[in-house]
């Protein structure tokens, strides 16, 4: 197939914030047209602490806010000339999407987003930053669902993998990893993995950025892939294998640093 044939769609569901944005204007910057990008409300933080306490328990949850307030700020001050440094070289463009190619939606489970997946009918779902997809999405339309994560699946899913990688001493799995989405967290099969070196200067709030201009020129590779029905899937994980991370409390944060030297 003609990956320039306008028949063929792509579309990106995302949530908000500027690293979706980022991904997006990569991708019509490197010769690809996004058809649509929808963009689903956050989870109201309420709800969203709930669901998480039931999960991880009051006392990490707490941690994990405590870590968020007080310390990711002071990283993001720490890496400012680092982070500069960092978009330069990876061409990260946040410039704001035109609206006429914007559709919000509540979830990206919600009736809304299904009815345009299904108006759209597009070979390629780029997923970036959203809750997780239930069935219903995923089996909404014929096309590839695929995602951009900050780790290497299946050792690290969930969130922040390149910090958890280099606090276990794994820099062999500090990277990203390009896969399509199936009904797990992270646990689709794998098209394309990319490893980071992070130098003294990074820190956990640049480690995600690492990964995303490693990341970028894969995605890229596996959507060409996808378009051309010329993809394969290098690692199956179908029992969803694998070590599921969240967030680190600010004690675990502050013991790595401390301990581990892992900043």
């Amino acid at each position: 197939m003609d990956i320039n044939n306008p028949s063929q769609k792509i579309v990106m569901i995302c949530g908000p914030g500027e690293y979706p944005i980022m991904v997006y204007n990569y991708l019509i910057e490197n010769g690809l047209q996004i058809e649509r990008l929808i963009i689903e409300q956050p989870v109201n933080t309420q709800i969203f602490l709930k669901r998480r306490i039931k999960k991880l328990g009051v006392l990490n949850v707490l941690g994990q806010v405590l870590n968020r307030v007080l310390i990711v700020p002071l990283l993001k001050i720490e890496a400012t000339k680092r982070l500069l440094i960092i978009k330069e070289l990876g061409q990260l463009n946040s410039t704001p999407a035109k609206n006429d190619i914007i559709s919000k939606v509540p979830s990206v489970n919600s009736t809304e987003c299904l009815n345009i997946l299904q108006q759209l009918n597009p070979e390629v779902v780029v997923v970036v930053n959203t809750r997780i997809l239930g069935n219903k999405t995923l089996t909404s339309i014929q096309g590839k669902f695929i995602n951009i994560h900050a780790g290497i699946t299946p050792n690290y899913r969930g969130w922040h993998g390149g910090y958890w990688a280099l606090v276990n001493n794994d820099s062999a799995n500090c990277g990203t990893t390009i896969h399509l989405v199936d009904n797990g967290i992270d646990t689709g099969g794998v098209l394309y993995q990319k490893k980071i070196n992070p130098t003294n200067q990074d820190n956990y709030y640049t480690y995600p950025f690492l990964q995303l201009i490693a990341g970028l020129p894969i995605l890229k590779k596996a959507i060409k892939d996808i378009l051309n029905e010329n993809y394969e899937i290098k690692i199956w994980n179908k029992n969803h294998e694998g070590n599921l991370y969240y967030h680190p409390t600010i004690w675990e944060y502050i013991s790595n640093r401390l301990n581990k030297k892992v900043k």
